[in-house]
């Protein structure tokens, strides 16, 4: 079958590209894997507690990574989530001028590019696209980095990082219908592409101006699949959006919400954290953030977090928790930032 991207050359370039890892010894290594397999236990934990949400046994695994190994396992998801835009593309009425203009060993390179700046920017993931029962990956070498660039305690900040991963495991694994109401999304997403070579050249133009306005510092921060996004795909972003935005502020919200006996310095890790975003990085950084979508995904933390916080304000935990009901109980995009909406829509 032809490929829209050759993922042996993705994962080839990423290798090659992602950036050196910190100086770390082999006992040091050993140490922090044991611990971050510790600290996800003890997240489990208090997720359960926090969250009121049953976890059926644990099958997904956790792995540990170096960033090569992130980079395997995410060139694993991406090739799954992208075999169906792939075989559309072969299947429309285009696919010798689309194929041979973009070239599968080059849009291979450019996938490459991003996932070896990513790479050394995720601290945890729960992935679970190539991996039935999914399996929760914590990027050590990017977790010891930001917590000796922030002079963090790491026991701490290492149980903090894992909250969060081991609430997305749970919200994917305790809700039964979710994971697959995400591939069902991700499917509705391909069947709106319009692959009309006009309508595409015509949103190339977005792309363009998406380009100087976040090289400007500008834009909304939503990506180039926003700025190529025709009305009917912006539908299906509008709904993956809200989904995305519960499903971050809900670990979010877990994750700042465990006592201070558990995390001590937990206010510290918070208050430089946020200090950390609101300083940003060098120009380059903050292009290919905006470019990503990145920005936006730290407001859906933002706004999700205060969603939920909304929400159990108002109708309790377990008034929150019929969110989880069906893929009808989901916020929408506008009610994440109308909160009392979503209440009155699901408990009139």
């Amino acid at each position: 079958m032809t490929s829209l991207v050759d993922w042996s050359v993705a994962e080839r370039s990423a290798r090659a590209l992602a950036p050196r890892p910190p100086a770390i010894t082999p006992g040091e290594a050993q140490a922090t894997v044991r611990e971050l397999r510790q600290a996800t236990e003890r997240a489990a934990a208090q997720v359960a507690e926090l969250t009121r949400l049953t976890e059926p046994a644990v099958t997904a695994a956790t792995v540990v990574v170096d960033r090569p190994g992130w980079i395997a396992a995410n060139v694993a998801s991406m090739s799954t989530v992208m075999d169906p835009l792939t075989e559309k593309l072969i299947e429309s009425k285009h696919p010798g001028r689309l194929t041979t203009t973009v070239g599968g060993r080059i849009t291979g390179a450019q996938a490459g590019t991003i996932l070896a700046f990513l790479s050394g920017k995720v601290l945890g993931q729960f992935e679970f696209f190539s991996a039935h029962n999914g399996q929760l990956l914590l990027v050590a070498p990017n977790l010891v980095a930001v917590e000796r660039a922030l002079k963090l305690d790491p026991s701490d900040f290492r149980l903090w990082v894992c909250l969060h991963e081991v609430t997305h495991r749970v919200q994917f694994t305790a809700v039964p219908w979710m994971r697959q109401h995400m591939l069902e999304e991700i499917q509705a997403l391909t069947d709106a592409l319009d692959l009309d070579p006009e309508a595409v050249r015509e949103r190339v133009k977005n792309v363009v101006s998406e380009l100087s306005k976040a090289a400007r510092g500008g834009g909304e921060g939503h990506g180039l699949l926003s700025a190529l996004a025709s009305p009917e795909t912006r539908v299906v972003m509008d709904r993956v959006t809200g989904f995305m935005s519960l499903i971050e502020g809900h670990a979010e919200y877990v994750m700042n919400a465990v006592p201070a006996s558990v995390i001590p310095s937990q206010r510290d890790i918070e208050r430089k954290f946020a200090a950390r975003r609101r300083r940003g990085a060098n120009p380059l950084d903050r292009l290919l953030r905006s470019l990503l979508g990145m920005d936006a995904k730290t407001r859906q933390y933002t706004q999700g977090s205060q969603f939920v916080r909304s929400v159990v304000e108002q109708v309790g935990l377990d008034g929150f928790n019929a969110v989880w009901t069906s893929a009808q109980t989901l916020p929408t995009k506008a009610e994440i930032t109308t909160p009392a909406d979503w209440v009155k829509r699901v408990h009139g």
